[in-house]
C-alpha cells in the first residue's frame, strides 16, 4: 500500500516536473485530497471573487486580440498543445489517478482523449464553414458567417478532471475565444498541470495574447463569479442536475449561452437475441468502470425474462470477483470512491432499494483496500421487482439496478421514464429491435448505442444528453457552433432594391 507520504511526495514530483509553481499548490487555504488514501496531498490558494473578476477582465482583453488571429493559425496553438500532452501523457495520467482515483488505463485514456480532441480541433480550424444560401432577390447573394463569441467559462467535475476541459478549450481556442476554467475543488491539481502544459505550447506558439486561458481556483464563489459575469458569453458547466438547475436560470437571466452536461441515469435493454458474453463485458465495464463515477455509467438494466437467469447470475459472479484496490500499486479494475459523501450516498440508496423490495449483492466497504480515510467499495447489483424509488434517481456510485421485462415496447417506455437522458444501450441481434431503439419512438437519450455499453464515447461524436441532462453538446460533430456566433449576410450587387416577399415600398 502506498503511504500518504509517498502519494504526497509523488504528487509534488509530478507537479514540479510539469512546471506547476510550488506557490500554486502549497501554503494555501484550500486542501486537496487523494481518494486513494483519503488524506491531504496539497494546499492551494483560493481566488477571491474580486480576483476572479479581474481574471475575466483580462480574458476579455485576450479575446479581443485572439479573435483577429486567422483560425488556421489558432489551430497551430492547439496542435502544439497536443504535442505537449503527448510528452506529458504518463505524468498527467498518473496525476489523474492520484487525484481522481482512476485506474492507470483510465487515467492515461483520459489524456489520450485530450490528445484526440486536439487533433480534431486542428482540422476544424480550417473547416469553420458557413453556407451560401439561395436568395429570391435577383442580383443578391446571401450567406452565413461564423465569428468568435467571447470569453468562454468552463466549469468541470472531479470525475473527468482534464478531458472535459480539453473538449471545451480546444474548440473554444480554434473558434477564436479565450477561456476561464473553474475546476472541481476535488481535482484542482490536474487543472494547474493542464495550465502549465498549455503555457509551454503558448511559449512555442510565440505571439498569443496574455491570459488566453486561466484557471480560477476556488469553491462555489469562483463558479458564481463566472456564471454571473456579463463578460462571459458562454458557460459550459458539467455536474449534477441540481447544479444545472441553479446555473441555467442565472445564465438565462442575463441572456448568456449555456452548455449544460448534467446527470445521467443511464439504462440498457438486453433482448432475447443478445450475445450474452459480449453483453456481460459491456455491462460490467459500463456499470463498474471508474467505480461507477461516470456521467455515462450504466445504472439501470432491463433484461428479457428469457435471458434473465442466464445473464444475471454471471453478472453477479463478476461483481463478486472483480478486483478492487489501490490504483497506484495494484492491477485492480475498480478504484476508490471520491470521498465519504459518495460512500454515504451509496449506502442510503442501497437501504432505500432494500426497503422497496430490492435484493442487494455487494455494496460493502472494503477496509483492507485502503486506509480508514479512503472509501473502496464492492460494486452493487440490486435486483428490483420494478422501477421505483431510488432507481428513478442517479446515485453517483457503482450501483446497477436490474429488472426483468417481457414486452419490448414496455421496456423502452420504462427506460425513458426517468428525468435524465444522457446515454443508453440495447443488446440485440434483431435488426428491428435495434432500429426501433434508435428511432423517434426509441431511446430519448443524446447517446443511443447498439451492442456496446453506455460508457466510452469517442470525441468524433457530439457528447451530451436531453431532458435533465441539460441539452448541451461538446466535443465532436458540429458542437463547435456553440462557441461561435452566426451572422446571416445579404449582399446586393445589382442596381435595384427589390424587397423580399414581394413587399413594395416606393418613395419619391
Amino acid at each position: 500500500m502506498t503511504s500518504i507520504v509517498d502519494v504526497k511526495k509523488e504528487t509534488g514530483a509530478i507537479l514540479d516536473k510539469l512546471g506547476v509553481p510550488r506557490s500554486a499548490w502549497t501554503g494555501g487555504d484550500m486542501a486537496s485530497f487523494s481518494p486513494v488514501t483519503g488524506e491531504e496531498i496539497a494546499r492551494l490558494p483560493a481566488m477571491s471573487s474580486g480576483n476572479c473578476g479581474a481574471a475575466i477582465d483580462s480574458a476579455e482583453t485576450a479575446f479581443k486580440a485572439w479573435r483577429k488571429v486567422p483560425a488556421p493559425r489558432r489551430g497551430e496553438l492547439v496542435r502544439l498543445l497536443g504535442e505537449e500532452l503527448r510528452a506529458a501523457k504518463d505524468d498527467l495520467g498518473r496525476l489523474v489517478s492520484i487525484e481522481a482515483g482512476k485506474i492507470p488505463s483510465e487515467g492515461a485514456g483520459e489524456v489520450q482523449e485530450m490528445i484526440d480532441i486536439c487533433d480534431f480541433a486542428v482540422g476544424l480550424s480550417r473547416q469553420l464553414y458557413g453556407l451560401t444560401i439561395a436568395t429570391e432577390r435577383p442580383g443578391h447573394r446571401m450567406m452565413e458567417t461564423w465569428h468568435p463569441l467571447g470569453v468562454v467559462g468552463v466549469i468541470t467535475a472531479f470525475n473527468f478532471p482534464v478531458a472535459v476541459w480539453s473538449w471545451n478549450t480546444a474548440l473554444a481556442l480554434v473558434c477564436g475565444n479565450s477561456v476561464v476554467w473553474k475546476p472541481s475543488e476535488k481535482s484542482s491539481l490536474t487543472a494547474l498541470a493542464c495550465q502549465a502544459i498549455l503555457e509551454r505550447a503558448l511559449k512555442r506558439f510565440g505571439d498569443a495574447p496574455d491570459n488566453l486561458m486561466q484557471v480560477l481556483i476556488g469553491d462555489r464563489d469562483a463558479g458564481e463569479a463566472i456564471v454571473d459575469n456579463p463578460k462571459v458569453a458562454l458557460v459550459s458547466a458539467t455536474g449534477s442536475t441540481r447544479m444545472g438547475r441553479e446555473v441555467g436560470p442565472r445564465l438565462a437571466k442575463r441572456f448568456a449561452r449555456a452548455i449544460l452536461e448534467l446527470g445521467g441515469n443511464n439504462g440498457g435493454i438486453v433482448c432475447p437475441s443478445a450475445d450474452v458474453d459480449m453483453t456481460l463485458r459491456a455491462v460490467a465495464f459500463g456499470a463498474m468502470g471508474t467505480a461507477g463515477q461516470r456521467c455515462t455509467s450504466m445504472r439501470r438494466l432491463f433484461v428479457h425474462e428469457s435471458l434473465y437467469d442466464k445473464l444475471v447470475p454471471r453478472l453477479k459472479a463478476a461483481y463478486e470477483s472483480v478486483s478492487i484496490g489501490n490504483p497506484l500499486e495494484t492491477s485492480a479494475l475498480v478504484g476508490p470512491l471520491i470521498d465519504k459523501l459518495a460512500f454515504d450516498n451509496m449506502q442510503k440508496a442501497l437501504e432505500a432499494a432494500k426497503a422497496a423490495g430490492g435484493s442487494v449483492t455487494g455494496g460493502e466497504r472494503i477496509a483492507e483496500a485502503g486506509k480508514d480515510t479512503a472509501y473502496y467499495v464492492r460494486p452493487a447489483i440490486v435486483e428490483m421487482p420494478d422501477q421505483t424509488g431510488p432507481v428513478l434517481e442517479e446515485t453517483f456510485a457503482p450501483i446497477l439496478y436490474v429488472m426483468k421485462y417481457s414486452d419490448f415496447d414496455a421496456a423502452i417506455q420504462a427506460h425513458n421514464a426517468v428525468g435524465a437522458g444522457l446515454s443508453s444501450s440495447i443488446f440485440t441481434l434483431d435488426m428491428q429491435e435495434a432500429e426501433q431503439f434508435l428511432s423517434d419512438e426509441g431511446s430519448d437519450c443524446g447517446i443511443a448505442n447498439v451492442n456496446i455499453g453506455t460508457s466510452g464515447a469517442e470525441i468524433g461524436g457530439a457528447f451530451g444528453g436531453e431532458k435533465e441532462t441539460g441539452g448541451g453538446r461538446e466535443s465532436g460533430s458540429d458542437a463547435w457552433k456553440a462557441y461561435m456566433r452566426r451572422a446571416t449576410n445579404t449582399v446586393n450587387y445589382s442596381k435595384q432594391l427589390p424587397l423580399a416577399q414581394g413587399v413594395s415600398f416606393d418613395i419619391e
